[in-house]
């Protein structure tokens, strides 16, 4: 079988950022694209959510929140029978 070399063109941040995430899963630039073609062949589907979200950051916990799951663990909550008793709590 014969091969043909097919080229494209990306700003260099934007090839290395895909380089990146291609190396998590162990694959080149190239061995991708082979990988996206034959599935397109196979299936006759291009597989791409159009539906994807911006990766959200990290956020750490606040400190109240900290605070509330160290409570938590150490024991010092206070448990309630019921939601009435809750409530009455914080009247």
């Amino acid at each position: 079988m014969s091969t043909n070399n097919f080229n494209m063109s990306f700003d260099a941040a934007t090839r290395q950022a895909f380089a990146d995430v291609l190396a998590d899963y162990g694959l080149t630039v190239p061995q991708a694209f082979k990988l996206f073609a034959n599935q397109v062949i196979k299936t006759g589907v291009v597989p791409l959510s159009f539906d994807w979200r911006e990766k959200q950051p990290q956020r750490a916990p606040s400190e109240k929140l900290r605070q509330a799951i160290a409570e938590l663990e150490n024991g010092e909550t206070t448990v309630y029978e019921n939601l009435d008793d809750f409530v009455r709590a914080f009247k």
